[in-house]
């Protein structure tokens, strides 16, 4: 009589702690669910902000595309000024007569940028131009591929500041380098908010499962045995 009273004992000490610890993962699951339900939401809606502050901003700058802002047009340009078409990126989205008010057209507009700046250089880059203008009787071992020279003795001279002129050509390029690199940023600025949304969505789901999976597997078990 005494063992099958310490057995029942034993067994009812066991079913206790099972209960226990079953009722600890339970509501563990519920708050790891929770957690990341919460995280999702807030990864959302930082996405959301994130891509309106994008648009808003670019919103602010007025910028519409011109009229040869379409990748036929585009190509036709580069051709007239003698670019090769297949050494540079071209643009694939047309962004003629359009607002650029979102990330992925400020990105294509950049790009028509670049293509722009290469017609006004010759097809050359900013490293490959000189600093100033050059004389037009400078050694051709003093002049930059792209035209200019970096020696100040064979540089054009500002008659008014008794300085070297700078080349025209390579202050456009830096222009086109600032305003492109702020556009593209926006861009990356876009993609990234779009990320958080997708990321919110899955920590979203994930917190979902996790609270359906503590209820269904553990809290069942729990009733069961009760």
């Amino acid at each position: 009589m005494s063992t099958v009273t310490a057995e029942n004992r034993v067994g009812q000490t066991e079913r206790t702690k099972s209960d226990w610890l079953r009722t600890l993962l339970e509501w563990g699951g519920f708050a790891a669910g929770a957690i990341l339900v919460a995280f999702g939401v807030v990864a959302i809606i930082m996405g959301f902000n994130g891509r309106s502050t994008v648009s808003d901003s670019l919103k602010q700058e007025q910028i519409v595309g011109t009229p040869d802002m379409t990748p036929a047009l585009i190509a036709k340009e580069a051709k007239a000024a003698g670019l090769d078409v297949n050494a540079i990126e071209m643009p694939t989205v047309a962004v003629a007569g359009k607002a650029i008010d979102s990330g992925p057209r400020a990105r294509a507009f950049a790009t028509y940028m670049r293509v722009h700046a290469l017609e006004a250089t010759g097809g050359y880059t900013y490293a490959q131009m000189g600093r100033f203008e050059a004389k037009p009787n400078a050694p051709k071992a003093e002049l930059a591929a792209g035209g200019g020279t970096d020696n100040p003795k064979w540089a054009v001279m500002d008659t008014g500041t008794k300085q070297p002129v700078a080349n025209g050509a390579r202050n456009v390029w830096v222009t086109e380098t600032a305003l492109a690199t702020a556009l593209n940023t926006s861009y990356m600025a876009d993609r990234l908010g779009l990320f958080g949304i997708v990321v919110g969505v899955a920590l979203l789901l994930s917190g979902i499962g996790f609270i359906i999976l503590a209820f269904t597997v553990l809290h069942r078990r729990t009733v069961r045995t009760s």
